[in-house]
């Protein structure tokens, strides 16, 4: 068998899904309140500038990878239009259950399939934009994760990669101090949870900073890659164009 990092705690490689499962099961139903009181609502720009990088045009083919409650996939499917198609994905059915959910709450119909990022059930060159906010972090296998990514891409599309990353040197103390002192508590007192968001911290900081997620993301199959730091580098969109 082969280790892999679960937070901070090693494990089987086999095992990693099975456990990121469990907290996303566990977190769902206050996935949206958790993410506005630990981001002070912060995670709402981030993602819109990341729908706004995309340029999603009408009836563009657009795969939302482990999009959760489906804030991005909603806001393509507006910029889709009924000639394009979005396609809302996450391993794990409660997220997608909630996300599917949502969207129909919102009068958008859209196809929801739960898969693993390691395996997309696509066909090649399927897609014009791929989107993944939040998860890649929790993938085990993020090179072959972001390979299948580009497999399902056309030549040309392109990968938005939102995800936490590396902040700046004069914020690191005072957030180290809130991911580790106060996330957990507001998981605790708003989720019932506080492991899962003591996962999330130390999750954060086994994820490749900026430069070591770009050159992920070059060896894989993307020809051009840039990154945008947002809040000092709390956060980072990853943009990736197909070779």
């Amino acid at each position: 068998m082969t280790a892999t990092h679960f937070g901070f705690d090693s494990v089987e490689d086999t095992d990693k899904a099975r456990r990121v499962r469990g907290v996303f099961d566990s977190v769902a139903p206050k996935y949206d309140l958790m993410n506005d009181v630990m981001s002070a609502g912060l995670h709402r720009a981030w993602k819109a500038y990341a729908v706004m990088v995309a340029n999603v045009r009408e009836g563009a083919q657009v795969l939302d990878i482990a999009g959760g409650t489906g804030d991005l996939a909603q806001a393509f499917a507006r910029s889709a239009g009924k000639t394009g198609r979005v396609v809302l994905t996450d391993i794990n059915e409660t997220m997608l259950r909630t996300g599917r959910d949502r969207l129909l709450d919102a009068g958008h119909a859209l196809e929801a399939v739960t898969c693993d990022a390691e395996k997309l059930p696509f066909a090649d060159a399927r897609f014009d934009v791929i989107s993944v906010a939040f998860g890649l972090r929790n993938m085990t296998h993020k090179d072959v994760a972001l390979a299948e990514m580009c497999r399902v891409l056309k030549p040309g599309g392109k990968l938005l990669v939102l995800e936490f990353s590396r902040v700046v040197t004069p914020l690191a103390k005072a957030y180290d101090w809130y991911s580790f002192k106060i996330l957990p508590k507001l998981g605790r007192l708003i989720a019932r949870d506080e492991d899962s968001y003591r996962y999330l911290a130390e999750s954060i900081r086994m994820h490749p900073g900026q430069q070591e997620l770009k050159a992920l993301m070059q060896k894989n199959g993307f020809g051009h890659v840039d990154y945008h730091n947002l809040t000092g580098g709390v956060v980072a969109l990853h943009v990736g164009i197909k070779c």
